[in-house]
């Protein structure tokens, strides 16, 4: 590749640490929204992943945490897209840190060309437009502007911030245009006029800079931080193919958006208008109109039926929970096997007034799942008892949970699809299809998948205690502590 060609590249950006509490139950602290197929059959952050790819694109920068950090590579993987550089912030600080890491990451390795910051929760779905518009922000950004994205408005929306424009843009010109300034979330009457002006587009938090052109920003508004982030990636450490950034100089950093660190006091800054669909899914409202939608108003999803509903959405996120609503009006109704969300869809955005309230009430369903996705697979707990649990786990081909023991709980396992092999004290076991094995309270164990298929098991645990933290590791191919 010339040195021409280099430069003309993109490297996707992308922001994949929120929890999405607004779209309980299906999103949770666990799993957030981004990792699920809120829409269609993709997950919201292969979606984005996808979109930010092609020609001209290099492989993704992910910014995310260490919980997530496998879910984002198996998700990468699942659409064919080779992940570049994987981030993991200590805790999250807000947009502004995570970019300003991504561009001082860019500049120590000698990456050239631009960076497009993205969401990783998005739903756009016309990809193609989409990178239409990165390409008409392109030459700008390589001429030293900070580039971000708005969405030509097409109702008086309470719920997102605004850019002002310059100008009214003119017919056909759907270029960069230089921006007056960013509007804080409006009341209504104030979204209607700027709806009506023509001169405002919605806040889509997607941006396009070269590395050298934020980090300067950064160092004229925010000294600081430049210093703070750049001692955590020096100090950071490469761990499975992941890079940690240093906790210590992070938890000096401000928990602070980019808009408020950089972009709301810099000069060189434009908007380029987006008319092509998009939504950020911030609420179950906002799911609802991306949603296939009956005459009436009706949007259903799994196991549902709607009699004599309108504007209304029904979704059974369970295979054997039906979903059944009869004569309602303006209702939002999630049923999951753990936990149901019934609301007035006027108030969408109070459900995370319900996430405060199960977490003030100590419920687990507040950001747990019944199902837990690990780095080898998952496991859900499908019956529990004062001295019993039953789960159900799945482990990927090729691989293994830890080696490990237990002080208080003993395991019967039961393998029901594919062949496991397990490991109790010095004893190897091939354990096929109906074939099971006792491990013994304090034995030294591990499970491994050895064929090419899924394998599934149930797993009877007995004993005095039967939490999570009652695991020693010895030896784990994925590093946890």
């Amino acid at each position: 590749m010339s040195a021409k060609d280099v430069s003309d590249t993109i490297t996707p950006v992308i922001l994949c640490g929120g929890s999405g509490t607004r779209l309980w139950p299906l999103s949770r602290k666990s799993y957030p929204k981004q990792f699920a197929n809120l829409i269609g059959d993709r997950s919201l952050f292969q979606g984005t992943a996808d979109r930010m790819s092609g020609e001209s694109y290099t492989a993704p920068i992910v910014l995310t945490n260490s919980d997530f950090r496998f879910i984002v590579t198996e998700q990468l993987m699942e659409i064919g897209i080779d992940p570049g550089a994987i981030l993991l912030e200590p805790e999250g600080r807000n947009t502004a840190p995570a970019i300003l890491a991504a561009a001082l990451w860019m500049q120590k390795q000698g990456q050239d060309g631009l960076m497009l910051v993205a969401p990783s929760d998005h739903a756009i779905p016309d990809a193609d437009e989409f990178r239409a518009m990165v390409a008409r922000g392109a030459e700008a950004a390589r001429e030293g502007q900070l580039i971000t994205f708005g969405v030509v408005p097409d109702r008086a929306e309470t719920g997102y911030g605004y850019l002002e424009l310059s100008r009214v843009p003119e017919d056909g010109d759907d270029g960069f245009i230089p921006l007056s300034k960013f509007v804080e979330k409006p009341d209504a009457d104030n979204a209607a006029r700027m709806m009506a002006s023509g001169q405002h587009l919605w806040n889509a938090g997607l941006f396009l800079f070269a590395p050298e052109t934020i980090i300067a920003a950064f160092e004229q508004h925010v000294p600081d931080m430049v210093g703070h982030v750049r001692q955590s990636l020096d100090e950071g450490k490469t761990d499975l193919g992941f890079f940690r950034l240093a906790g210590t100089p992070w938890q000096n950093l401000d928990d602070i958006s980019i808009d408020y660190a950089v972009m709301e006091k810099a000069e060189n800054i434009g908007a380029v208008p987006f008319n092509h669909g998009w939504s950020d899914l911030g609420g179950w409202d906002a799911v609802w109109r991306e949603m296939e939608q009956t005459e009436g108003g009706v949007a259903l999803s799994g196991e549902a039926t709607a009699i004599d509903c309108e504007n209304t959405m029904l979704r059974s996120e369970d295979s054997s929970i039906e979903v059944v609503g009869i004569g309602l009006k303006d209702i939002v109704t999630i049923a999951m096997a753990d936990a149901v969300l019934v609301a007035d869809a006027n108030r969408a955005q109070d459900v995370k007034k319900a996430v405060t309230a199960l977490k003030k009430k100590e419920a687990k369903q507040a950001e747990l799942f019944r199902k837990d996705h690990r780095p080898w697979g998952w496991f859900e707990s499908l019956v529990i008892g004062e001295r019993f649990q039953v789960k159900r786990i799945m482990v990927h081909p090729g691989a293994a949970l830890s080696l490990q023991s237990h002080h208080h709980r003993s395991e019967h396992w039961i393998v029901v699809e594919g062949t496991a092999k397990v490991t109790v004290d010095d004893t190897v076991t091939l354990v096929t299809e109906n074939q099971s094995i006792y491990v013994p309270l304090g034995s030294v164990h591990r499970m491994e998948n050895p064929g090419k298929v899924p394998m599934v098991l149930i797993e009877i645990q007995t004993g005095s205690y039967l939490g999570e933290d009652d695991i020693i590791r010895y030896e784990d191919v994925y590093a946890r502590d």
